[in-house]
């Protein structure tokens, strides 16, 4: 992969500063462009748990840290027969369970905007390489809202995209029916163009599809999460610190005001909604993800794959031990969680009724957006409009950090899009306190044009910003 003049050395000085890349190899780029495209010529840069041949493939754990891929997944060899180059594979949470990055084994990723701040997560070393200028787009993955929430906390645009709609081959797996393959780019044209080219049905996803060719909705109403709304899932589900944490801080209050009446002034009727089932997103997210989590990470044994022990009794102790050195705390907890909740008698009590709630907050969302089975043109809204985290990007330990608890509470905002499979497009509003500010739009499924469309004429009206030091070695348009 041939870099711009000067690149070498920009590249160098702000991953010293912020940590994104877990391996940097430009040398092992490969575009193998079939057709001229908007992506020709353009490198980017892969999340540690997407495979991309003869790179690693840490997932950000130790367990895996010496092992590399042996083969491609679909959604990068798309992009790699359009014209663009891997140059190397980005930092993340351990097997993407945080939202800080801090839960990685291998190294800390930094916030552009402020060094001693989380670039969130878990997706937060494809968002720092971004919004740095060292790519201009890069592939995440999104299970409840890793590829969304990085992006607002770095200032950039991200995509989740419809459940299916992108390939997951190649994706190692977390949560399979929550886990989506992302976008994470610098500007919404760049991230449809990404898109445009990943999507598809592809034969080793049986789950994937090609997503119908449909244009962006005539309809000018979006719905707004009405604050009253929040304010009675925080009271009724989140006591304690659990309910600071899910508060919008003051800052996020105003971008999420100053977002409404932008979208007022691009000629956007607002109207104010509510989610049925929206105040047990969390719980319900949590509780299928673990249970999936569990039954996914069993091959990660010492045997199949990950580090071996140097001695070990019995092919049990050498599992123990291979996990106990290998898993952080926070993949244990969710692993214990997830195997408990599915244990014999508790699978009623617990993760069936988590899907039941899935199904509600799915019709939920249904009622305002309309389904995809029904090809509901007359839909309430075309959109809806909702925050993607309640703070700001928060520190690193210590004083101004988030617990693991209040970060699990702030998902409330993000996961519900997750469990009901629809596109979510978070994009940037703001600067308040010298940092990005973000919001996002959740559609119908695979109404991603109608979330790009509404994003791009935000982006026309109010420029994104960009951290100091930025320098833009490819057009972000």
């Amino acid at each position: 992969m041939t870099l711009p003049a000067g690149y070498i050395d920009y590249f160098k000085n702000w991953e010293e500063k912020i940590g994104a890349f877990i391996e940097f190899a430009p040398e092992k780029g490969r575009a193998v462009s079939k057709t001229a495209s908007q992506l020709s010529g353009l490198p980017f840069a892969v999340k540690d748990n997407i495979a991309v041949k003869d790179l690693s493939l840490t997932c950000g754990s130790k367990l895996l840290a010496d092992f590399t891929a042996p083969y491609t997944a679909t959604a990068v060899r798309k992009l790699e027969e359009a014209g663009a180059a891997v140059i190397g594979k980005t930092n993340l949470d351990e097997f993407g369970m945080g939202s800080s990055t801090d839960n990685s084994s291998i190294k800390r990723t930094n916030n552009p905007w402020d060094t001693d701040r989380v670039a969130g997560g878990s997706s937060g070393g494809s968002a720092a390489a971004v919004a740095a200028g060292l790519v201009p787009f890069a592939l995440g993955s999104d299970t409840g809202g890793s590829v969304r929430q990085p992006a607002a906390f770095c200032g950039i645009v991200g995509l989740k995209p419809t459940w299916g709609a992108i390939s997951r081959y190649g994706l190692v797996a977390y949560a399979s029916s929550l886990d989506t393959i992302g976008v994470l780019a610098g500007s919404v044209k760049r991230c449809r163009a990404v898109f445009d080219c990943a999507k598809g049905a592809d034969p080793l996803d049986q789950t994937s599809r090609t997503p119908p060719n449909e244009p962006a909705a005539r309809n000018k109403v979006i719905g707004v999460l009405s604050p009253s709304a929040i304010a009675r899932v925080i009271a009724d589900n989140f006591p304690g610190e659990a309910a600071k944490a899910a508060v919008l801080e003051p800052e996020m209050e105003r971008a999420f005001e100053t977002a409404k009446e932008n979208l007022k002034k691009m000629g956007y009727d607002l109207v104010e909604v509510e989610i049925n089932g929206l105040k047990y997103g969390v719980p319900a997210y949590y509780t299928i993800a673990a249970a999936e989590a569990s039954a996914n990470l069993a091959r990660f044994d010492g045997i199949r794959y990950g580090k071996r022990p140097d001695w070990a009794e019995n092919p049990d102790e050498l599992i123990d031990k291979s996990r106990d050195m290998g898993l952080g705390d926070e993949v244990k907890l969710r692993i214990l969680l997830g195997t408990f909740v599915l244990r014999s008698g508790f699978q009623d009590r617990y993760y069936i009724r988590a899907q039941r709630i899935r199904v509600a907050i799915r019709r939920g969302f249904e009622e305002h957006l309309g389904s995809f089975s029904k090809n509901d043109g007359g839909a309430k809204c075309a959109a809806i409009l909702m925050p993607v985290f309640p703070v700001r990007a928060f520190r690193h330990g210590g004083a101004g950090a988030l617990t693991s608890f209040a970060q699990k509470a702030a998902d409330l905002y993000t996961c519900c899009a997750n469990l009901a499979g629809l596109p979510a497009l978070a994009f940037p509003t703001a600067v308040e306190g010298g940092l990005p500010t973000g919001v996002q739009l959740l559609g119908r499924p695979f109404a991603e044009e109608t979330l790009f469309s509404i994003a791009e004429k935000y982006e026309t009206a109010h420029p994104f910003p960009h951290p100091q030091g930025f320098k833009a070695f490819w057009e972000q348009t």
